[in-house]
């Protein structure tokens, strides 16, 4: 599984911007998927997580109210809507899939990464 991240860029503060991760059509399994962000200097740190299933959704305190994961299992898609952008959303944000299904805010039970996206929020 390899996971392809893309969405982001550049918005003003308060604006909105919708990433999508997409795994290869030959995709298998019940994975759930991650998304996480990180800065320079800064820890890799959780955003959101869903299961394959759609039951499951976990949420950084942070993003609460403002970001929302969703997946479209028929086009191996998951995206993450943010809406409300502060400047300290600004970071590279990766996606993750957890191929046992567990929305688990750990980085390190996430099995396969994507490459990051860039999005930079401007005051």
């Amino acid at each position: 599984v390899q996971l392809q991240a893309s969405g982001g860029g550049l918005v003003q503060a308060g604006g909105s911007l919708r990433l999508s991760c997409v795994a290869p059509g030959r995709t298998r399994g019940t994975y759930a998927v991650g998304w996480f962000r990180q800065t320079p200097g800064k820890e890799r740190e959780f955003v959101a997580a869903i299961n394959w299933s759609e039951s499951s959704t976990e949420y950084a305190d942070s993003v609460k109210g403002r970001f929302t994961i969703s997946r479209d299992n028929s086009k191996n898609t998951a995206s993450l809507q943010m809406n409300s952008l502060k400047p300290e959303d600004t970071a590279v944000y990766y996606c993750a899939a957890e191929l046992n299904g567990a929305t688990t805010p750990f980085g390190y039970e996430y099995d396969v990464w994507g490459q990051g996206t860039q999005v930079t929020v401007s005051s």
